[in-house]
Order: C-alpha cells, then sequence, then structure tokens
C-alpha cells in the first residue's frame, strides 16, 4: 500500500494508485442536501484534499471515482464552472498582498470568461465571471475556497490591517449572495470559525458543518477507517517497533 503523505490532489492519489479512505458518500450528502457551506478545521487535517475531491466531482471526472460510494450514487455526472480560490501561498503582511492574490485569481477567470471595463473592484469582478460564466455555458458554477482566513490570521496584531483585508473579503465573498442564481455549490475552508469574523454576515444561508455530527469524518480519518483501512499497515508497524496492535 502507498500512502499519500503530504499529496493534496484527489486525482493524483486515485490516478497514481495511493491510498485512500472514501469520503464520497459524504461528500454526495452535502451535494444533494444544500448548496452554501463552510468548514472549520486545523491545518493539515485534509480541508485542501477534500476540495480537490468536490473539483473532480463537479468536474465530471467520473473515471476518478471508480469503485467508491458516490459512483453508485450519482448517475449524471454534469460538468460545472469551477471558480478554485487558495489563499494560502501568499505572505499577508500589507494592504497589496491580498489585492495582489485576488487580482491573480481573477485575471485567471476573466481570461475564461471575459472582463468589463465597468467592474473595477474586486467584488464586482467576482460577480461578472460569476454571471458570464453561467451565460457562457448555461450551467451553474461551482465556487471553491481554501483558507477563507489566511489573511486574517496573519493580521493579527495589526489592526488596521487586519480591518482592511476584513472590509475586502467582506466586499468579495458578498458576490456569492449577489449571484446566487448563478451558482451551483459554494464550499470555503478555514481554520477560524466563520461567525467570529463580519467577512460572511451578509452570506446568512452559508451552513457551518464544521461541529454537525453527520460530517464529523469528512475530513481526517476515524478510529474506524483506521482498523477498516490500515489495519495490515497498524500490524506491520507494531511488529516492527516491537509493540502490540493496540
Amino acid at each position: 500500500m502507498k500512502y499519500p503523505i503530504g499529496i493534496q490532489n484527489f486525482g493524483e492519489i486515485r490516478r497514481d494508485g495511493y491510498a485512500y479512505v472514501d469520503k464520497t458518500a459524504l461528500m454526495y450528502k452535502m451535494v444533494s442536501e444544500g448548496k452554501y457551506y463552510f468548514l472549520s478545521r486545523p491545518r493539515r487535517f485534509g480541508k485542501s484534499l477534500f476540495l480537490s475531491t468536490l473539483e473532480a466531482y463537479f468536474s465530471g471526472e467520473k473515471e476518478l471515482f471508480d469503485g467508491l460510494a458516490v459512483s453508485q450514487l450519482e448517475t449524471e455526472w454534469e460538468q460545472h464552472p469551477i471558480m478554485h480560490l487558495d489563499l494560502n501561498t501568499e505572505k499577508y503582511d500589507s494592504v497589496e498582498a491580498l489585492e495582489n492574490m485576488l487580482n491573480d485569481f481573477l485575471a485567471r477567470q476573466e481570461q475564461i470568461f471575459g472582463k468589463s471595463e465597468t467592474e473595477r473592484s474586486p467584488g464586482l469582478r467576482f460577480q461578472g465571471v460569476i454571471r458570464r460564466a453561467f451565460e457562457q455555458t448555461g450551467i451553474r458554477v461551482v465556487i471553491l475556497v481554501d483558507e477563507y482566513d489566511k489573511p486574517l490570521l496573519q493580521a493579527i496584531g495589526n489592526e488596521p490591517l487586519q480591518t482592511e483585508y476584513r472590509n475586502t473579503l467582506k466586499a468579495f465573498y458578498g458576490a456569492l449572495k449577489s449571484c446566487d442564481r448563478y451558482i451551483r455549490f459554494a464550499f470555503l475552508t478555514g481554520v477560524t470559525k466563520f461567525g467570529k469574523v463580519s467577512v460572511f454576515s451578509d452570506l446568512n444561508n452559508l451552513e457551518d458543518i464544521s461541529f454537525l455530527p453527520q460530517y464529523s469524518t469528512v475530513c481526517g480519518i476515524s478510529e474506524d477507517e483506521l482498523h477498516e483501512c490500515f489495519d495490515d499497515g497498524v500490524m506491520a508497524l507494531a511488529k516492527a517497533n516491537g509493540m502490540t496492535r493496540e
């Protein structure tokens, strides 16, 4: 068995034969029952891998899910326009840092779906690309945001900068509410609980699943999954270290 240490891409894990703990039944439940979700988990807890799984699913990559739970549940495999914003990669130490990150994300979307000269703020540009993506494809858009709170966390201790970030992100994420009719699904992750921050105050239909029992195993590995999927590895580890299985 190959363990995907540090690999956060679902397609790579599936194509290259790495071990994968099947979370797709929970994914399908989420997609079928709701539209806007927020998940808070510590870093290195599998949030990015789950977003990558959602991206593959909404891209219609049916072959990647062969043998997994969702292959028995999904019948349509419709391909959606997907906008995936990963806020992990920047060092947020200035107002320009966040502006540059959002500008890069929006410019890539505008290369695909076009732009309008009247859309100048990040929020207006985000609204514009979401609307045009739907108009050009006739299919509603999927929004995935990884580590929405990274800029705010890195600005802790710098209240003026954090206020700037909060105002920018509030307007940016407000585009989701304005474009509701064009959106099929939105999933946002972070380390902090969004209720502590005002950036989502306009998005009152965002469901926080961080502490819901039915989604407690959506990321990470539960004890049952450890025994079910990795028991041979546990035994090998025990033997190599002169320890019991327990």
